[in-house]
């Protein structure tokens, strides 16, 4: 796997007062770079509490960020929350089987999708959210991925202390 380029990230992060938002910015950029996205969001997850929640989106309209909702029990949470894997589906049919907004992602021009799990301290604290066409998420696209979960976790932890008025 190539080395990512993780320049604009860190200046972002290091230079930026408008923050955490342009740390998500510059990790839908390279998100866009390294793997490909079409549509970007990243959601947290709460264990103890049962919810995750839309934190940012690179098409609020379509998707805006969000309150709480409920985490469901799925082969998806088992997965992606439980197993703190990568999950791919690369057609609609394999999203509509884990997401009730499948039409909605459709009429997007999404038909493929790879979440990724966002694991600080032995819990996963949120996903990334990609989805592009059908086909799209290739082996090589989900072996980049994994190059996403740091500046991921950046922008998670980055989030947590501005809700604490740290930032």
């Amino acid at each position: 796997m190539q080395v990512p380029d993780y320049s604009v990230f860190t200046k972002a992060v290091a230079e930026s007062r408008d923050q955490p938002e342009a740390a998500f910015a510059a990790l839908w950029a390279l998100t866009r770079d390294l793997v490909g996205v079409k549509l970007f969001t990243v959601m947290t997850h709460d264990g103890r509490k049962g919810v995750a929640q839309r934190i940012y989106s690179n098409m609020p309209e379509a998707y805006p960020v969000s309150g709480t909702k409920p985490a469901n029990e799925t082969h998806w949470s088992r997965q992606v929350i439980g197993e703190k894997q990568t999950f791919v589906a690369n057609d609609i049919e394999g999203i509509a089987a884990v997401f009730s907004d499948h039409e909605l992602i459709k009429s997007l021009g999404c038909e493929s999708v790879i979440n990724v799990p966002i694991v600080v301290a032995g819990e996963v604290r949120g996903t990334i959210n990609c989805l592009h066409e059908a086909g799209f998420y290739t082996p090589e696209r989900v072996d980049a991925s994994e190059a996403l979960k740091l500046p991921g976790a950046v922008c998670l932890l980055m989030t947590e202390l501005n809700a604490k008025g740290a930032l």
